[in-house]
């Protein structure tokens, strides 16, 4: 069953670790990664990325990425989304410390930072308007 709109946005909003998927040219099938990312309801979802990598590289040149939450428990929930890039911004530890204080315990987003800034290199915030939502809620199957 479909979620309402509130449903899934809300679901969007929880914490989950996506699946980010963007066109990888022809001949290629689309470029799929886990990503974090940060939505509110209403807003855009945004993510940090590598400014050098090659998922930052395709999601410019498509325009447009999609992500794809989903649980199993209690009940198996998906909810996927996709839009265009509304957005970039270059990325700053303010980023970095909102996107592992909603993932990590308060215990270790201060030792993720410091292995971030000395590993990750540049960083861009990409921020896409959700236009499309695909949703269900299998119940208690």
């Amino acid at each position: 069953m479909a979620l309402t709109r509130e449903e899934r946005a809300q679901f969007l909003a929880e914490p989950h670790i996506a699946a980010l998927s963007v066109d990888a040219g022809p001949g290629r099938a689309p470029l799929t990664v886990p990503i974090w990312y940060q939505y509110a309801p209403g807003g855009d979802v945004w993510i940090l990325t590598g400014t050098t990598s090659r998922k930052y590289e395709l999601i410019q040149a498509a325009g447009r990425f999609s992500l794809m939450v989903d649980r199993l428990d209690p009940t198996i929930r998906y909810v996927s989304v996709e839009g265009p890039v509304v957005g970039t911004t270059p990325g700053t530890e303010a980023h970095l410390r909102e996107l592992a204080t909603r993932y990590l315990p308060a215990e270790k987003v201060d030792g993720y930072i410091e292995f971030a800034k000395a590993n990750h290199g540049e960083e861009t915030v990409v921020r896409m308007r959700p236009k499309r939502w695909v949703s269900s809620d299998l119940g208690s199957i």
